[in-house]
């Protein structure tokens, strides 16, 4: 696969004999380019980074995982900053300076390029990080199996495939009892890595996430003259995405390219057909329209647990939402329907379409325990099943909502930010020649600083805000 050739070049190996020889956050340099007493609102300052090791020698190579923001927690404001590798242990972080005040930079090191390269490596290495349990039904009685993406195992096996596009998930066939009565599934993480020990040490607690601008003291930015601010368009779907693609002021979303007119909601989705595919960052948007909209109402579907299907109407407004969870995999402890499981795919092929008609699609969070080539290839599927709705329907609105940050130290090797990131470029390189709608959810939560699998509601709230302003 191409896509991988590319990320494996991006993250070669880093064999370390000793973590004295890894990124060291706190010998590492950074310097302010050109410093001033005072900034300019919309000036953009500029970090030179010099990262050493722990012993304090200066490293060759580049490939750390970084992260960059600035924000003025008093104005509830923040950004991200554009961080540039120059794959010899410098890097130029720039910050545009979005607002007035006090502002405080922040530059993270995640990772150091070697648990970047371990992690790549262990990535492609096992399917059984997550272990799956299905439920099938026999006569009155209920029995068990092993489920998974792929086994190594001389057990007969059913398979549950998508023909059109050849993605299958499996089950050890229970004796005497027949595929197709598979009715739940569930899943657990199985106690295995694929990082021996000295990897590991990388990323416990204390490594992960470590501030490299320590020293630096808050810079003061100020609003040097009267400028008259460019009008901006409004928000569309094609609009490309800069990095940083916008800040957050006063807990607001404000975009770089384009701006966010405010919306009616009610007005704006009357006669509209919403359909929301994917995880429960995307449920998260039901939740909100349920809340926003008092005339919405919940119609019961009547399946069972959290993952179940859900659909909310409006009939006075003629207002159709609904929202379905994505394929397999599909992490989750609790035990949850899969009778009514579809590939998304499938669900954009049997979607008519027209101009009142709108699919947002979100996944990632569930693919980062498994190879990449699960993720790229479902990925692609779903580009395939949207080019072909553009070309029955060319006036149907597509809307990819992109995976967000996370908890920094939550189980770095099966659900880890790295993961996530590789992802997220992948998604982004995948849809970026189809006409389709963007929402940058993860240069959107680095800004609000938030490393929650499900953003608060005021996150969530303006992920929609940007949605309304592209379909209305």
């Amino acid at each position: 696969m191409e896509i991988i050739h590319k990320l494996d070049q991006r993250i070669p190996p880093r064999p370390f004999t000793h973590k004295n020889s890894t990124t060291s956050a706190k010998h590492s340099r950074a310097t302010i380019l050109n410093p001033q007493h005072t900034y300019c609102q919309g000036d953009q300052l500029d970090v030179l980074l010099e990262v050493r090791d722990h012993l304090g020698h200066r490293k060759e190579y580049g490939g750390d995982f970084l992260r960059a923001r600035m924000s003025s927690p008093a104005l509830k404001a923040g950004a991200s900053g554009k961080v540039t590798d120059f794959d010899n242990g410098t890097y130029l972080v720039s910050f545009t300076l979005f607002w007035e005040g006090q502002v405080s930079l922040s530059v993270l090191l995640i990772h150091p390029s070697e648990g970047v390269s371990a992690l790549w490596r262990a990535r492609k290495q096992g399917y059984d990080r997550v272990i799956f349990t299905g439920q099938f039904l026999s006569g009155t009685s209920t029995v068990y199996s092993d489920c998974a993406l792929a086994f190594n195992s001389s057990a007969e096996l059913c398979q549950y495939l998508d023909a059109q596009d050849q993605e299958a998930f499996y089950c050890v066939k229970p004796p005497h009892v027949p595929c197709a009565s598979l009715t739940h599934m569930r899943s657990k993480n199985k106690d295995v890595s694929y990082l021996s020990k000295q990897e590991r040490s990388l990323f416990e607690r204390s490594n992960v996430g470590v501030e490299i601008l320590e020293k630096l003291k808050p810079i003061i930015v100020s609003k040097c003259k009267e400028e008259t601010l460019p009008v901006k368009e409004k928000c569309k779907p094609q609009i490309r995405s800069t990095i940083p693609s916008g800040h957050v002021w006063q807990n607001t979303w404000n975009p770089v390219s384009c701006s966010l007119a405010p919306v009616k909601m009610k007005d704006c989705l009357r006669g509209k057909f919403i359909y929301l595919i994917g995880d429960s960052t995307i449920r998260q948007w039901m939740e909100y329209f349920k809340m926003s909209i008092d005339t919405l109402k919940p119609v019961d579907l009547h399946e069972f647990g959290k993952l179940k299907h859900q659909l909310a109407v409006d009939l006075d407004r003629n207002i159709n939402i609904q929202w379905q969870k994505h394929g397999y995999p599909l992490i989750g402890s609790l035990v949850y329907s899969v009778k009514e499981i579809e590939n998304m795919a499938r669900v954009i092929d049997r979607t008519g379409g027209e101009k009142n008609t709108v699919i947002v699609i979100s996944l990632g969070q569930h693919f980062r325990p498994f190879p990449i080539d699960v993720f790229i290839r479902r990925t692609l599927n779903i580009h395939r099943a949207v080019q072909r709705l553009l070309l029955r329907s060319p006036d149907t609105m597509v809307v990819i909502k992109t995976e967000n940050t996370r908890e920094m130290h939550s189980d770095v090797e099966r659900f880890g930010n790295f993961h996530g990131y590789i992802q997220y470029l992948v998604i982004k390189d995948i849809f970026r020649e189809l006409p389709v709608g963007i929402i940058d959810a993860w240069d959107i939560t680095i800004a609000y600083g938030t490393n929650d699998v499900h953003p608060p509601q005021h996150v969530v709230g303006n992920e929609v805000q940007i949605f309304l302003n592209y379909i209305c």
